[in-house]
């Protein structure tokens, strides 16, 4: 075992040092520094400044602050360079971002932090959430080819996948679940790699399955498949049954809206699936009908008694339907809560589960109907024009992909908006991209100069 683990450890740098050296070749500084900082905000976000926490000892949810402050100044350097390179040579692109929806939500997003239960959390919360979006949505942008964004894109997974691994041979401590695990001890068993929860490896690796699709479409015919090969086998052993179930689901799902030319037919296949499965799972606790659907179904929508939490989240919403109870400020300490009494997943839980109840939740309803206006249905729009003018279909059928699996990995899981989780970051980067690719032709591989 310790011999194939150092064989493909080695097949995966070599491999690293062929994509960076021939994707690159040809670009000038300014180019490759643009290429660093991509590659340096997609390592931020992959495998952070606290790899392999050790979730046997107490202190591991311990905020540390001089680590969150570095966190903190990392980003916000990252994203005052992106910008400053983007604005330099991208202006047309950064200002397409200017729309009238997009203030929208940033205006609601300012008013309801201002109205927050707990405004200082909201809007220490909020300047990281700012940097980090800023990055995503800009990152497309920074590397000057489209080869040389799969380079990042491809090494960044490359060296997650490696420690990764490295990590679950090497130090199974730190990279796999135990029973000495401080809390859900019952998860021992199952990977995690570098992250803190399988339920964080999970979603990331099945989206770098996509990736290693992406590639190997393109024509990275060894890079391609390893990553796709490698998240794949990760992504079995992290246990994570939705992910795992999402993840051929999501590409056929995807694949079907590609060869569908209306953008109406595109919408029902898109949209039905999820709007059921919201009924079934928080719709099941509003409705006594729904409920009684869901029990007689062969599997559990619910996932073992998180109807507890949707209840205890919605009586939330009903107190504060619009203002909601601000950004990020709602769970960290829910114990005292009236809503909360003789619950105990509801007082336990550190979210609700589900990414739109979250976010009527925290920032209310109409912060709610913003982010869907622009992250769940835009992206689709942008995608059927990006499909008439015939421009990069192999990467807008990634990013249609990664977007896809957000809107699913959403109904049970919560990562909307949130800060730096990975998922975010990429669906993020993914509904950006859409949103660049419907306006601007994306210069051809070969070519070194935007």
């Amino acid at each position: 075992m310790d011999r194939s683990a150092a064989d493909m450890t080695d097949v995966e740098a070599r491999s690293l040092g062929h994509v960076l050296r021939d994707g690159l070749a040809g670009l000038n500084a300014v180019q490759a520094a643009r290429c660093l900082v991509a590659l340096a905000a997609l390592l931020l976000v992959l495998v952070t400044l606290d790899p392999f926490p050790d979730l046997r000892s107490e202190d591991v949810a311990t905020v540390v602050g001089g680590r969150m402050a570095l966190t903190y100044v990392c980003w916000g350097l990252l994203a005052g360079v992106a910008v400053l390179f983007v604005a330099a040579t991208d202006a047309p692109s950064l200002k397409s971002l200017v729309t009238p929806l997009h203030l929208c939500l940033v205006g609601w997003m300012l008013i309801n932090i201002v109205f927050s239960e707990s405004r200082g959390v909201s809007i220490q919360r909020f300047v990281l959430a700012a940097s980090v979006t800023s990055i995503a949505v800009l990152l497309p942008l920074l590397p000057p080819t489209q080869r040389s964004f799969n380079v990042c894109l491809g090494g960044a997974a490359l060296v997650l996948l490696t420690l990764c691994y490295i990590g679950v041979f090497l130090a199974p401590q730190y990279s796999i679940h135990t029973a000495l695990d401080i809390t859900e001890p019952q998860l021992a068993g199952d990977w995690r790699g570098s992250f803190g929860h399988k339920n964080v490896a999970s979603p990331v690796m099945t989206i770098l399955v996509y990736l290693g699709i992406y590639l190997s479409a393109v024509g990275s015919f060894v890079m391609g498949p390893a990553i796709a090969l490698l998240a794949g086998i990760f992504l079995i052993f992290t246990g994570g049954k939705t992910s795992s179930v999402l993840c051929l689901a999501i590409y056929a799902l995807a694949s079907l809206v590609y060869v569908t030319r209306s953008l109406w037919l595109k919408r029902i296949i898109c949209f039905a699936p999820l709007i059921v499965m919201n009924l079934l799972t928080v719709g099941s606790v509003l409705s006594p009908s729904l409920g009684s659907v869901t029990r007689l179904l062969p599997v559990d929508p619910t996932f073992t008694g998180r109807s507890d939490i949707w209840e205890f989240a919605l009586a939330a919403v009903a107190e504060k339907p619009i203002i909601g109870h601000g950004y990020a400020a709602f769970w960290d300490d829910v114990t005292e809560r009236q809503t909360a009494k003789g619950s105990e997943w509801a007082v336990t839980a550190a979210h609700s589960h589900n990414s739109y109840l979250d976010l009527a939740v925290t920032i209310g309803l109409p912060g709610l109907l913003l982010v869907i206006l622009i992250f769940v249905f835009a992206p689709l729009r942008n995608f059927q024009t990006v499909q008439a003018h015939n421009r990069s279909n192999a990467l807008g059928k990634l990013f249609l992909t990664i977007w896809l699996f957000g809107l699913y990995f959403g109904t049970t899981e919560t990562f909307l908006l949130e800060r730096q989780n990975p998922v975010w970051f990429m669906f993020a980067l993914a509904a950006a991209g859409l949103h660049f690719l419907a306006r601007f032709q994306c210069v051809e591989p070969m070519e070194p100069d935007r």
